[in-house]
């Protein structure tokens, strides 16, 4: 099986088109999280290495931002065949070193794809505007430019679709880009480099680093030839990076942490609202930001929930991700399983009925049993804090006034769910939830073609879409005299 894989598992960072280690020497182990073995190890790379993939970008700008849409475009169709042919191997990579099941990461790999292909198009539709001028001697129009050299940070849970979607918009406008894969899953962002160098894509376009994120971020935020910082991640190191990236006024896009609600209300359709759940609360071992945090269950639907959902849970088959019929893999390391057994044992001590589940998994390692906590209340960690892990809490509510309210008790502002059959009650529920992403009778909803992002500390911002390629661009505004008019 690692056949066609192992040559994805390059070692080396690529800076202005040359494949190189660490100034160092030094490199960072990369571990499987299913298995604990150790897959192969990536430079650890630092400031001094990042300032010279900065200036290679920077250089490789000038002609770039000069190439044709069409052109742009032709390559980034080429990008996309690359990883389509290349999608076996590079879901078994992620795999490897994410942990998620072989078919969740074929997916994501087939969504990245599908983002390189969306922008290779929306990048041929970035049209300027002609104003009505104020003088009768004067023509007025607005431009629009590439913003400049991307700074691109991303997270373990999905390490290469949230790549293209910053990959993506900024190949089809002309930026350049230095990107910063997480520690935990360095490949699938190393893989990204391979394979633009396959399409064709020119030296200096597209950059990569790996190593200390504090050495190599602290020099992508403050080096002033990087004019655009893109970050998927955590709320905390998302308020980092914008303080950082203040003193040189570079332009953010930030999708940070969520607290998911998933309202079902006594009218929904609950088979539908069951299955719903599993998706939105399990995917990626519930490691996702979209992923459901709290479940808001009204009164008159609470038990039969919970039931179904417990045996739905119970039921689902827990292991390596590379083995068959796994729909959940394991916690992506042991912080991460501490955090999840922290959350459980507060809900526990607080009044929180375990109906399934609620203690690592007789595998080991970093395995966790899917779980689902009935009684959830507000006094509960996890009612502020995302789990990111497989924990389904049940809180239960009255009106619709309530579960609204209870729905956008929180500092996030990302992705929330509801069911109901009520046509009226839909439309009041999608106005009144403060969330970015809103699903109807839907438990996973992200798509290429719609925009992704949140409100409040989820983020600035937005990914996908045609909304999405506007964050690499700047409106230039050009005033035309002296016409002879």
């Amino acid at each position: 099986m690692l056949t066609r894989t192992s040559r994805f598992l390059k070692e080396a960072n690529l800076i202005g088109g040359e494949w190189v280690q660490a100034d160092s020497g030094e490199t960072i182990d990369v571990v499987n999280p299913a298995t604990g073995q150790r897959i192969g190890g990536v430079p650890k790379s630092g400031a001094a290495e990042t300032k010279r993939a900065i200036e290679a970008a920077h250089k490789a700008f000038g002609e770039w931002k000069a190439t044709s849409a069409a052109h742009r475009a032709k390559l980034m169709r080429a990008l996309h065949d690359a990883i389509m042919d290349n999608q076996d191997a590079l879901a078994e990579l992620l795999t490897m070193e994410q942990g998620k099941p072989l078919a969740e990461a074929k997916g994501e790999v087939g969504m990245s794809a599908g983002y390189v292909l969306w922008f290779a198009e929306e990048g041929r539709r970035i049209y300027g505007e002609t104003i009505p001028s104020s003088w009768a001697d004067r023509r007025m129009m607005v431009i629009k430019q590439p913003v400049g050299v991307v700074a691109a940070i991303t997270p373990w849970n999905f390490p290469s679709s949230m790549l293209a979607r910053k990959i993506g918009p900024a190949l089809a406008t002309g930026c350049t880009s230095v990107v910063k894969p997480a520690t935990a899953t360095p490949y699938s962002g190393i893989a990204w480099g391979m394979l633009a160098e396959e399409a064709g894509i020119p030296a200096g376009v597209i950059n990569v680093v790996t190593g200390s994120s504090g050495a190599i971020g602290g020099e992508l935020t403050s080096n002033p030839l990087v004019r655009k910082i893109t970050f998927t991640g955590s709320t905390e190191v998302g308020r980092k990076l914008i303080a950082q990236s203040a003193d040189t006024v570079k332009k953010v896009s930030m999708e940070l942490g969520g607290n998911a609600p998933f309202v079902v209300f006594d009218d929904a359709d609950l088979d539908r609202a069951v299955d719903g759940a599993i998706a939105a609360k399990f995917r990626n071992t519930g490691q996702t930001c979209v992923c459901t945090n709290r479940f808001i269950v009204q009164s008159g639907i609470y038990d039969a929930f919970v039931a179904k959902l417990s045996e739905k849970a119970k039921a689902m088959k827990v292991g390596d991700g590379l083995e068959d019929g796994t729909v959940q893999g394991p916690l992506i390391d042991q912080d991460q399983l501490e955090k999840v057994e922290e959350l459980v044992a507060d809900a526990r001590e607080k009044g929180g009925k375990i109906e399934t589940g609620g203690k690592p998994h007789a595998l080991g390692g970093t395995f966790y049993e899917p779980t689902v906590i009935s009684n959830a209340t507000k006094e509960m960690r996890f009612t502020q804090e995302e789990i990111f892990g497989p924990v389904a809490p049940v809180y239960k509510f009255q009106t619709e006034e309530e579960g609204v309210a209870l729905a956008n008790d929180t500092i996030y502002g990302l992705a929330c769910y509801f069911y109901t059959k009520d046509l009226g009650r839909a439309y009041r529920v999608m106005e009144s939830l403060d969330y970015g992403l809103v699903g109807v009778n839907e438990g996973v909803i992200t798509a290429v073609e719609a925009p992704f992002g949140g409100v409040k500390q989820s983020g600035l911002g937005r990914e996908g879409g045609h909304q999405g390629i506007e964050e690499y661009l700047e409106a230039k505004y050009v005033c035309l005299g002296g016409l002879g008019f």
